[in-house]
């Protein structure tokens, strides 16, 4: 990847290349209204340590609000049909999405009514989501110890692992092939105009002033520090979250669906293997840097859990297990996305909170509208704008992992 820019000037500056930046910046050439010039600015090329290198990538129609079903309803649609999204280009893989579905245990009344409500939100937006008594549990997944469990919800349709990486991949090869220029640097300024209501260029790390008339927040865990050049506030920082791949010595009989353990693990399917993953019972904000891992959270968290709620696994070796950031929005664990209230050339695209690669096609296709239009023709994604981070009103998603 090259590191000084062609131009002095660009349409949009995106700060950050991984999985959002490269979705807005494909989006951007997709949509017939903008022909503009477009800057991605990435500080690690390799993206080794970004949240997109260190995703389970999942997907699930199982959210409260009908916004957030509707988002990973268009993910589904967008990976089913990857090709010809992507312009009928016959390089391009076709995907799929293995559906073995999220199946979220209620170990108390109040829960099992939630997921209950939840269903019916999610069912009147035609996803295939199943409120289940303990019994039905018992009867499709007869390996489950459910003698703490009174309800599930469970679904099997366009829910469970997507190849997001390989969205990514294609995004960003196509973006550029399509004129987008990538180059690895850091913004590490902005500039703005004397009212204060404008970002008039950004300063790269090498010296150089790059004059631009939009500039989108696509920096992850990353993304505070970025606001603060602009002289924005937003309550986003990194948290760490753990992923564990493991092997059973009997393994199931038939696949495991990602499931949402009351203890606050989760577990899964993952090829031959098994997958796991938590947060930490203490979970700061931690240093952009720190993947330092905790190793005794498997011993003293993530294995009893397993083994309690799946006795085949009291038997089970440890192959694999890493550290990856959330991008945690400190608020209300939802995006934040538009424009500043002021600055209004100013876009984030922040804060997922670990809802990020299936929201990634939705988000990016947005965000490209909102620029290229000032305003969104497909969903209304008004309802992340940063305007409530200002009022401190939260945007309440109860099926938040």
């Amino acid at each position: 990847m090259i590191e000084t820019p062609q131009r002095k000037n660009y349409d949009v500056v995106i700060v950050g290349g991984a999985m959002f930046g490269s979705s807005v910046a494909w989006f951007l050439t997709d949509n017939p209204d903008f022909d503009g010039s477009i800057l991605v600015v990435e500080r690690d090329p390799t993206y080794a340590s970004s949240s997109t290198a260190h995703t389970n990538s999942c997907m699930r129609q199982q959210f409260s609000r009908e916004i957030n079903v509707r988002i990973s309803q268009f993910a589904a649609e967008f990976v089913k049909n990857f090709p010809e999204y992507m312009g009928g280009d016959e390089r391009v893989p076709h995907l799929k999405v293995q559906n073995f579905g999220y199946m979220y245990l209620a170990n108390n009344n109040a829960f099992a009514a939630t997921l209950r409500e939840s269903q019916q939100i999610q069912t009147a937006c035609g996803a295939g989501t199943k409120h289940m008594t303990r019994d039905e549990i018992a009867r499709d997944y007869p390996f489950y110890n459910l003698d703490d469990i009174i309800a599930a919800n469970h679904n099997l349709v366009d829910e469970g692992y997507f190849d997001g990486n390989t969205l990514f991949d294609w995004w960003k090869r196509l973006a550029k092939e399509r004129g987008v220029e990538y180059i690895a640097g850091e913004v590490i300024a902005m500039n703005r105009n004397a009212a204060k209501t404008h970002i008039e260029s950004v300063i790269l790390q090498s010296g150089e002033v790059i004059g631009c008339g939009t500039v989108v927040n696509a920096s992850g865990p990353r993304a505070a520090r970025t606001a603060r050049m602009a002289g924005i506030d937003i309550p986003v920082e990194p948290r760490k979250r753990y992923t564990y791949i493991f092997e059973a010595a009997e393994p199931l009989d038939r696949d495991l669906p990602l499931t949402i353990d009351p203890s606050g693990v989760h577990v899964r399917t993952d090829g031959a293997y098994y997958l796991a993953g938590c947060p930490p019972d203490d979970d700061p904000a931690v240093d952009y840097d720190d993947f330092e891992e905790d190793h005794t959270l498997w011993e003293a968290k993530v294995w009893p859990a397993i083994a309690h709620r799946i006795p085949q696994f009291e038997a089970i070796k440890l192959r694999q297990s890493w550290v990856g950031h959330y991008a945690y929005n400190t608020l209300d664990q939802n995006a934040i996305l538009g424009p500043h209230s002021q600055i209004r050339n100013f876009i984030f695209v922040n804060g997922f909170s670990g809802h990020g690669f299936q929201q990634s096609p939705a988000m990016g296709r947005g965000t490209a509208e909102w620029i290229a239009h000032g305003e969104y023709r497909s969903l209304d994604l008004r309802p992340f704008h940063f305007d409530r981070i200002e009022k401190g009103e939260k945007f309440i998603e109860k099926a938040v992992i």
